[in-house]
């Protein structure tokens, strides 16, 4: 007997508008701080709806919004943008309290304690 494997693809389950929230979010809170885990999650949002309107939507070739959203891609903040509104997201940016150390610098982890931060 033989099994059959095939290649996973998270864009098959973004049916929902909820499915694309939980996965953005999730993919949000895992990004290693450099955004490619986003652009990666847009990118499969993008491939679940219409990705040639999208890129229509935003005024680049399909292609160029392929290459955009890919793991070797680096699109402009300008580019990000467009394509969160003709997803229909909102970008969301909030102020992150971090601890410090005694020099005043800021370390990498969010503060557990807003009264001490």
């Amino acid at each position: 007997m033989t099994e059959r494997i095939t290649r996973w693809d998270a864009a098959d389950y973004l049916n929902s508008d909820e499915d694309i929230q939980l996965y953005l979010e999730a993919c949000t809170e895992d990004d290693p701080g450099d955004g490619s885990l986003i652009r990666l999650a847009l990118g499969d949002i993008a491939r679940a709806q219409n990705f040639s309107a999208l890129a229509r939507d935003v005024g680049v070739s399909r292609e160029g919004l392929r290459k955009a959203l890919s793991a070797e891609g680096n699109p402009s903040f300008a580019l990000m943008l467009k394509i969160t509104h003709a997803l229909g997201l909102n970008v969301h940016l909030s102020p992150v309290a971090f601890d410090r150390q005694s020099d005043g610098d800021r370390t990498d982890q969010p503060c557990g304690d807003q009264a001490a931060c």
